[in-house]
């Protein structure tokens, strides 16, 4: 009988080291780190799918309390950092920005007699989670506000129509009431944001750079593992990283339904091209061309895989996800005379993320359409990194994603 107490408790041992244990490639650092965090992330991914079958709460909805739950915590934790310790001059307001919900972060250093840089940031998590007012986000913003001496406003996405209310908050920051309010240098103004984040940055920076009305534009955007196209799902990327922490490719894809409406049935399909098939005439092939990794990909990252393109798939297509060629939707398939107006970029990617290739692409493309880049790529990277800046969910690529992107606006702002 003493033998099944021993046996339980070693069951239970393997059990949770299968469940915490993930292969991880050799160039991530502190990957038991990593895996904890994830531990924590797909354990609220579980639970939200659980409740959701039950009809307890939608599959977001859950997600989102979930790490509102994690950010106050993170607040609690770093707020020693942020509020009363290193950068206690900068001085933080909720507001709106036509209508739209936004905290503005004012540096230390007055703008009298001077004009300062200005920044609006826009935050990740899939255009449904995640919130500025906590956590890393707020502390980062904090830095980049004492540092460079900005006045940075960050954004609150609001799920559904995340894209309408940053394209007027930004509107409204590029006024000149608000930048005479703020004294900023309209010549010194960027646009940044990370994962859904630098989706809705690059989309919005599009539209204001095409704008004639608008008599003052982004002179640079900043946009860190941005997610930039939904036609494939399957570039060596999404195919490398799938099963790499913390943005997992069936996730991503989620991501995308909720953003379009759509019914999430029809993940499966997505997951293997069957959406943009060649059957959908509407998908023309300058469109195509536009997503083509084995075109804008360097031989590195294309290595060994094979495009998959699918003849005849399913027979909804675009019908059951109408946004899915909206360039508002999908940055990366604007024209060229689109991306030919678009500021200077500096996109940040790292190798162990699936949005890797979004950015890749989007890069060169901008740069042949004679746009200046900046690609601050990190072989140590996996997508998330950027925020995981302080403990205990502190990693050293972060930090130095952090510095570099501090550094390149610091140097082109």
């Amino acid at each position: 009988m003493r033998l099944l107490p021993a046996a339980v408790s070693l069951s239970l041992t393997v059990t949770l080291a299968y469940y915490v244990y993930i292969p991880l490639p050799e160039t991530i650092q502190e990957p038991w780190r990593l895996m904890m965090l994830d531990v924590g992330f797909r354990t609220t991914m579980h639970l939200a799918s659980l409740k959701a079958w039950l009809g307890f709460d939608h599959y977001i909805q859950s997600l989102r309390q979930s790490t509102e739950g994690f950010d106050d915590i993170m607040q609690g934790l770093c707020s020693s950092q942020s509020e009363g310790g290193v950068m206690p001059g900068v001085k933080v307001c909720d507001i709106t920005f036509a209508g739209v919900p936004v905290r503005v972060y004012e540096p230390p250093a007055g703008g009298e007699g001077h004009l300062r840089r200005g920044l609006m940031f826009i935050h990740g998590g899939g255009w449904a989670l995640g919130t500025t007012k906590k956590g890393s986000y707020d502390m980062i913003n904090r830095m980049l506000s004492d540092e460079l001496n900005t006045v940075v406003v960050s954004v609150k996405v609001n799920f559904p129509v995340p894209y309408l209310d940053c394209l007027a908050a930004a509107k409204h920051f590029l006024s000149a009431e608000v930048r005479a309010r703020y004294a900023i240098d309209p010549e010194r103004i960027a646009l940044s944001g990370d994962s859904a984040g630098g989706n809705l940055a690059a989309a919005v920076a599009q539209e204001i750079s095409t704008d004639d009305t608008m008599s003052v534009k982004f002179s640079v955007q900043a946009l860190i593992y941005p997610v930039l196209q939904a036609l494939d799902f399957n570039t060596p990327s999404y195919l490398q990283n799938q099963h790499i922490p913390i943005l997992y490719r069936p996730l991503m894809v989620r991501f995308w339904l909720q953003y379009f409406g759509a019914d999430p049935s029809l993940l499966p399909q997505l997951l293997v091209n069957n959406h943009s098939s060649l059957q959908h005439s509407n998908i023309t092939p300058e469109l195509r061309a536009r997503v083509d990794w084995t075109v804008l990909l360097s031989p590195k990252h294309k290595k060994n895989y094979k495009p998959l393109i699918v003849e005849k798939g399913s027979q909804g297509g675009t019908r059951e996800l109408p946004g899915l060629l909206d360039v508002r939707a999908s940055p990366l398939l604007a024209g060229p005379e689109v991306l030919a107006k678009s500021p200077r970029a500096y996109i940040l990617t790292c190798e162990h993320d699936v949005l890797r290739d979004d950015g890749l692409m989007y890069a060169r493309r901008l740069q042949d359409s004679g746009v200046t880049v900046t690609v601050d790529h990190y072989l140590d990277g996996f997508h998330g990194c950027f925020s995981f800046v302080t403990w205990p969910m502190e990693f050293e690529v972060g930090k130095r994603a952090v510095r570099g992107y501090l550094n390149w606006l610091q140097n082109n702002l």
